[in-house]
């Protein structure tokens, strides 16, 4: 895949980020490493601009690179049927999930206004100005992984992958050489068969394989983790060059955005 243009990196360095700027200045793109807002506001009107960066930076400067992000709907986990899934997965907010009086796996959908993280109870939720009663959460029965792996999705195909956790520690693997390979590659397939449409046409997909298989089984029982934006994901063990394509599309030049993916970029007013 030749891309023209540039990429613009958000301030901060991280293993990923140097990974992917230097993937990119391989195949001939500028690489513009942004300190600040105003950096990315002298950047208007300059054409083919791509991103990397997290989302709060993202909404401050996406207009001014003419870039369209990408991203999962909120509510596309709970929506997948139970197959893909294999726990309860239901929305809701912040002052409701306050309330639970049970162990629960709760995360922002989308950003990263908290971290995802087990709670005894709702009563440990963080608190703070930053986080109103009506702020959406997911809301997940807890179970074990055994195995965690990221998948990097472009056209419905998976370009890259790697491990990168094992029972909730980081324990990173190209996924090309995995011996559950075969596995997590059929898996990814049959879901992307049914509910790929539901998808962006770039992403990442985080599957993996549940340490306690249903009663009555014996069989690997292997489920969707999360669905998460490409640029502003880790890619781990996975192939630098080509999670770059992926990055590409899911945020590249808005007026290159394709008809299918609208509906998947959300207002960046409403991460302001």
């Amino acid at each position: 895949m030749t891309e023209r243009g540039f990429l613009a990196v958000a301030p901060g360095h991280s293993p990923t980020r140097d990974l992917l700027a230097a993937a990119a200045r391989r195949r001939g793109m500028d690489v513009v490493g942004l300190s600040g807002a105003a950096a990315a506001h002298a950047l208007r009107g300059r054409p083919g601009g791509h991103y990397y960066g997290g989302p709060a930076f993202a909404a401050r400067t996406a207009d001014a690179l003419a870039v369209a992000l990408l991203e999962p709907t909120d509510d596309w986990l709970p929506s997948l049927p139970r197959t893909y899934t294999r726990r309860r997965i239901t929305s809701g907010t912040l002052a409701g999930a306050r309330r639970l009086a049970r162990p629960a796996f709760i995360k922002p959908p989308s950003d990263k206004s908290f971290p995802a993280a087990v709670h005894a109870d709702g009563s440990r939720l963080p608190t703070g100005p930053d986080l109103p009663p009506h702020t959406p959460v997911q809301i997940s029965e807890v179970v074990t992984w055994a195995a965690e792996f990221r998948l990097f999705l472009l056209d419905g195909e998976v370009r890259t992958g790697s491990r990168y956790a094992a029972f909730g520690h980081l324990d990173v693997a190209p996924l090309d050489r995995h011996p559950h390979r075969s596995a997590v590659l059929s898996f990814a397939e049959r879901l992307l068969a049914t509910h790929g449409h539901t998808l962006p046409s770039a992403v990442v997909l985080d599957v993996g394989l549940l340490s306690s298989p249903e009663r009555g089984t014996t069989e690997e029982v292997w489920a969707v983790v999360e669905a998460n934006m490409a640029w502003f994901s880790t890619c781990y063990a996975a192939d630098p060059g080509r999670a770059l394509d992926v990055v590409l599309r899911a945020a590249g030049p808005h007026d290159r955005l394709p008809a299918r993916d609208r509906p998947f970029r959300p207002r960046q007013s409403a991460r302001r």
